[in-house]
């Protein structure tokens, strides 16, 4: 095998491989020979069929394996004879090959570059905090109170108003005929909840407990029990009760309806919530201070080919987000030469950021274990309320789901890493004051 380099600029590589011809006739005769011992053909034992007649039978396919494992071969005794680190996978072309003459190709590449990652200690970083404010506490009390109604007797005479709850008995009839589900007695119907078909709801509203309403409705076309889709129907209703709602009194009994013990205990998890929230966007600031940091600190040429690709990934969501009109108004008033040079810039900071990010995961063993992906995983469940098990299966099943999942993991490992070599100091700030600081980092 004949291996001669035909370029070296910069990270790009190029070399053309020439293998004789005798190297690939070896190769096909030798996989014959492995036939031979495995194929059976009538009126041949194992292992005696002539070469003659499995050449003609088998040539042409055991050409075409030789052919693929040679190329392969010589691709990667270029780079192990030439101490290289490929960026991404090699590309092969110009192949020259007809039977009974040498194998001619050449392979180009890009090799990732040598990076020495600056000096973190010497980077002065803020892990900015916000501890839950009191407001929210109390706003979200309110809203939880709101959810768990209690309801009472409405005064004597009072009528229906959205927001009650209408106690009845019902009895509905499509063509004068009762279906199943279609009555029921002393049903607690909250008016304006749209828990009935529509149009029920407001035909309730004016009247008084004791009275009785002929209400006419049609089903929706879409309804899920065919008798009854697009029907027109009439209910009968007697009102037996009107109680008005309000919000659930804020104290012990409030924080045993969701399962805890006491209000106090209700306050703290409430606490918590917020502050795990706020801590989230915490942990935004913190990352990109980092990335720019490493941006900044850091000087090397990129691999046009890892370059390539992530721009070419961003640009086709550009092309989608366009078609769908979903560009905001500065990026659409762009000519596309315009757009394009920006998103290349920001191809070009991803590559950057994610070998320095490879580099000083590799030079300080960060790796992702089990116990992170774990973690990663039921982070992302949460984002699922009621299919968090749906989720998590699915992510277990899909290995691809979790390779995406597993970078942004090694991601963040590598930012703590560098924040804790820094020495970032906590620093406590208003609530106002972080919201603008994700703002900037947005609009950044």
């Amino acid at each position: 095998m004949q291996i001669t380099e035909t370029k070296s600029e910069g990270l790009a590589r190029a070399y053309e491989i020439i293998i004789p011809a005798a190297t690939i006739a070896e190769k096909v005769d030798t996989r014959l020979g492995e036939l031979s011992q495995e194929i059976k053909l009538p009126g041949f034992r194992p292992g005696k069929v002539p070469m003659n007649l499995l050449r003609q039978r088998y040539a042409k396919s055991v050409m075409g394996e030789v052919f693929e494992a040679s190329v392969n071969e010589g691709v990667a005794k270029a780079i192990e004879d030439n101490d290289l680190k490929p960026a991404a996978q090699p590309k092969v072309d110009e192949v020259d090959f007809d039977e009974g003459k040498d194998l001619k190709f050449s392979v180009t590449l890009d090799i990732l570059p040598s990076i020495t990652p600056m000096d973190f200690a010497g980077l002065t970083l803020e892990r900015v905090k916000v501890e839950a404010p009191e407001s929210e506490v109390n706003e979200t009390l309110e809203r939880i109170a709101s959810q768990s109604k209690d309801s009472e007797p409405a005064e004597d005479g009072k009528a229906i108003e959205d927001g009650d709850i209408a106690v009845i008995d019902f009895n509905g009839e499509v063509d004068g005929e009762s279906l199943p589900g279609m009555s029921a007695e002393d049903f607690n119907l909250e008016v304006g909840s749209g828990s009935f078909v529509p149009g029920f709801e407001e035909q309730l509203i004016g009247a008084k407990a004791g009275e009785e309403r002929n209400i006419e409705v049609k089903f929706p076309e879409d309804y899920g029990v065919e008798k009854l889709s697009g029907a027109d129907t009439k209910f009968h209703v007697v009102i037996k009760e009107v109680r008005v709602t309000k919000a659930a009194e804020i104290d012990d009994e409030l924080a045993k309806k969701v399962g805890l013990e006491s209000l106090d205990q209700l306050k703290e998890n409430i606490a918590k919530d917020i502050e795990r929230h706020y801590s989230e966007m915490s942990a935004q600031v913190l990352k990109r201070r980092v990335l720019d940091a490493m941006d900044e600190g850091h000087s090397f040429d990129l691999p046009e080919s890892l370059v390539e690709a992530e721009f070419n990934g961003i640009w086709e969501q550009i092309e989608k987000a366009k078609e769908a009109g979903q560009l905001d108004e500065a990026e659409a008033a762009k000519d596309e030469d315009e757009l394009k040079a920006d998103y290349r810039k920001i191809a070009e900071r991803r590559v950057k950021l994610g070998l320095v990010m490879q580099e000083v995961a590799s030079a300080n063993k960060i790796t992702v274990e089990e116990d992170d992906m774990r973690a990663a995983l039921f982070r992302e469940a949460r984002r699922y309320p009621g299919q968090e098990q749906a989720f998590l299966e699915y992510m277990q099943k899909t290995p691809e789901a979790m390779r995406s999942l597993s970078a942004p993991v090694l991601e963040q490992k590598v930012v703590d890493f560098v924040a804790e070599l820094a020495g970032a100091k906590e620093k406590v700030i208003s609530v106002d004051e972080m919201k603008e600081l994700v703002e900037s980092l947005e609009e950044a």
